[in-house]
């Protein structure tokens, strides 16, 4: 088994209203250093061993995970992952 950690971030110049939000809250709370927010996405898969795993994962995040048209994408694998 191994594990899969997928990060999905916008892309730069997409605008983010979500981590508007979360700005506008934290400064609220006196958070006033706090100048920009990006919310992102973050995502575990637990996989069975493939020697095409990295391809696999490929074609998930391009085809379900992420919007490559306004996000990215980074992934690692983690070997010997114990269920």
């Amino acid at each position: 088994m191994k594990l899969v950690k997928v990060h999905i971030t916008l892309k730069e110049g997409v605008l983010d209203p979500q981590g508007k939000a979360v700005q506008g809250s934290l400064n609220t709370l006196g958070y006033d250093h706090v100048n920009e927010v990006r919310v992102g996405k973050y995502l575990e898969l637990t996989v069975n061993d493939d020697a095409n795993i990295e391809q696999e994962i490929e074609e998930m995040c391009n085809k379900l995970l992420a919007n490559p048209v306004i996000e990215n994408y980074s992934y690692t694998v983690e070997e010997g992952v114990i269920q």
